[in-house]
C-alpha cells in the first residue's frame, strides 16, 4: 500500500508571509512533531529530509493545523534565514527580486546588475535619484508608456539598491504592513 502524501503549507509566524509548500509522509509529521523542526518527504529523491540540513537555514514549528479533510497541513514557524534554495525569504518571492539576488550572487561580469553592485551603495543610489527624475518627467509630459517604462526602471534600482544594502523586500513589506493598522 502507498503511503499518502500531504501538503504542507510553511507560513511565517511573524509576516504571515507562505514561505514555501512541501510534502509529508506520516514519518515526515512524526519526526516534525518530535524535533520540532520542519521535515518533509522529497518525492524526487524518496527520502526524508529535515529543511536546512544543508543551509543550516532550518524551520521551528509553531503550530500544525490540518485542514479540514486531513490532507494538508498549515505549518507556522519561526525561520532560521531564507526559506528559498534561491536564498530569498520565501519561494514565493516576485520574480524581480528573485532574479536581483540571483543576479548579485553569480557576480557575472556581463550582468548590468552585478556590474552595478560592484559600483557599491553610492552608485546605486545616484542611479535610484536619476529614475525617480525621469519618473517625474514622464508623469508630467510624457505618454503612459513612457511612465511605465520609467517606473519599471525605478523599480528595478530601488531593489538593486535593497539587494546592494543587504535588505531583502520582505523587510519593506513588513513595513507597509505595519502602516496599515
Amino acid at each position: 500500500m502507498e503511503e499518502t502524501l500531504r501538503a504542507a503549507v510553511i507560513q511565517d509566524e511573524s509576516t504571515r508571509d507562505i514561505l514555501m509548500l512541501g510534502w509529508m509522509d506520516d514519518e515526515a509529521f512524526s519526526k516534525t512533531q518530535e524535533t520540532g523542526l520542519v521535515h518533509f518527504y522529497s518525492r524526487s529523491r524518496r527520502r526524508l529530509w529535515m529543511k536546512g540540513e544543508a543551509s543550516g537555514h532550518t524551520l521551528a514549528v509553531r503550530s500544525i493545523a490540518p485542514d479540514c479533510d486531513n490532507d494538508a497541513l498549515l505549518i507556522t514557524v519561526v525561520p532560521n534565514g531564507p526559506t528559498c534554495h534561491d536564498g530569498v525569504t520565501t519561494c514565493f518571492t516576485p520574480w524581480l527580486w528573485r532574479k536581483i539576488v540571483q543576479r548579485q550572487s553569480e557576480a557575472s561580469p556581463d550582468s548590468y546588475v552585478a556590474s552595478l553592485l560592484s559600483q557599491g551603495t553610492p552608485a546605486v543610489a545616484q542611479k535610484v535619484g536619476e529614475e525617480a527624475t525621469e519618473v517625474v518627467v514622464a508623469a508630467l509630459s510624457e505618454s503612459d508608456e513612457r511612465v511605465i517604462s520609467e517606473v519599471a526602471d525605478l523599480w528595478f534600482h530601488t531593489l538593486t539598491l535593497l539587494a546592494a544594502r543587504g535588505l531583502d523586500v520582505s523587510a519593506v513589506e513588513a513595513e507597509l504592513r505595519r502602516r496599515d493598522r
